[in-house]
């Protein structure tokens, strides 16, 4: 019985060893070199000189670091706020009774399984002075009189094939996208009539926004930052949507049949059964959102020389920016020190959310 528990205890061992080898070594063992660094000097290529707090000391009056502490709280903020909503809208979109919902789901899941780096430079092309975007915005305001035929004559399309199926009884929603395309075809043709008649008529308006290489604060972030908001928010949405589309599965039904004997209209049920139902997911996505955006790196490092350091900088990336300046020689105790400090923060604002009501636990 002895050998037998051991031979188990042995396979266990086997398994979890890859695992527990990795998190020695590229966790605890790296945030004990990393706490050990962060209090002295040392580049890389002589001794380790102990210095106590300095470190942390010129953190506090480093200007680049407080902006890119800023940058990060705000940058953190408006990405999990935004995401967390629009997934959950996308998630009980594609949950509703709608045709076609296993193609708006796929499509809606693409962006996130597309390489990170990939799609940075996509943005960067799309961000260009006389790149896309402003193309785009340039094409919207001067053909802004055929948008209003446009989306007037989607509205009252897409309201009377709503109307119309409800009068049948079909259980369908305004938002059906099925129902969409056709009212965007029909509401395309409207567009096109009213110009080709002359009632509508083209302005000579241009666009020409500095996306990335620029200074420009707008609110609580540089518009270089606002830039990568929309990219973050494009890249991780379709993972968190497919999170709160699992949780949706699991809320029994007979909540929304009781609701509707009660008169409750679509938000009522929405507000008081899927948002309460929905807690331990939106826990998991909070969660998820404020850690990967406190810590995101990756698209601020392909911006490379596209835009000025102070206007993307960010907590990660000052940490990588003073281990490895160019052309400079490294700081590794002033990046252990902001490391540290970057963990401190992403622990208190988790804690802080889970105060706040954001709970583990359905609330029946």
């Amino acid at each position: 019985m002895n050998s037998m528990r051991l031979r188990h205890q042995m396979y266990g061992w086997l398994l979890a060893g890859p695992f527990v080898l990795t998190l020695l070594v590229f966790f605890i063992y790296a945030l004990v070199r990393t706490f050990y660094f962060s209090f002295t000097d040392y580049n890389l290529f002589s001794e380790a000189v102990w210095v106590g707090f300095a470190n942390f000391s010129a953190l506090l009056t480093d200007k680049l670091f407080i902006k890119s502490f800023f940058n990060t709280i705000g940058f953190s903020v408006v990405v999990t706020t935004i995401q967390t909503v629009l997934a959950l809208a996308l998630a009980i979109l594609v949950n509703s009774k709608i045709r076609a919902k296993g193609f708006f789901r796929t499509a809606y899941y693409l962006p996130s399984i597309m390489s990170s780096s990939a799609v940075a430079l996509i943005f960067i092309w799309l961000y260009q002075k006389n790149g896309f975007l402003n193309g785009m915005l340039t094409s919207l305001v001067q053909n802004q009189p055929h948008l209003v035929v446009a989306v007037a004559t989607f509205v009252i399309v897409q309201t009377a094939l709503y109307l119309n199926d409800k009068r049948k009884g079909y259980p369908i929603s305004w938002f059906d996208p099925a129902w969409a395309i056709l009212s965007l075809l029909i509401a395309g043709i409207a567009a096109f009539v009213s110009s080709s008649m002359g009632w509508t008529i083209t302005t000579q308006e241009t666009v020409e926004i500095i996306w990335l290489d620029t200074h420009q604060q707008v609110g609580p972030l540089p518009l270089t930052l606002w830039a990568i908001v929309i990219q973050n928010i494009y890249t991780t949405i379709p993972t968190y949507m497919l999170l709160f589309l699992a949780g949706l599965q699991g809320v029994p039904g007979e909540l929304y049949e009781a609701a509707e004997i009660d008169g409750a209209n679509l938000w009522q049920k929405h507000w008081n059964i899927t948002v309460p139902q929905l807690a331990p997911v939106t826990f998991v996505v909070i969660t998820f959102g404020i850690i990967g955006t406190l810590q995101m790196f990756d698209q601020v490092a392909l911006l490379q020389g596209a835009a000025p350091l102070e206007s993307r900088i960010t907590l990660a990336y000052f940490v990588y920016h003073n281990a490895f300046p160019p052309g400079g020689t490294p700081n590794i105790g002033m990046a252990s020190a902001a490391a540290l400090i970057l963990a401190v923060i992403t622990l208190v604002v988790v804690y802080i959310q889970k105060w706040l009501g954001v709970g583990e636990k359905a609330n029946v």
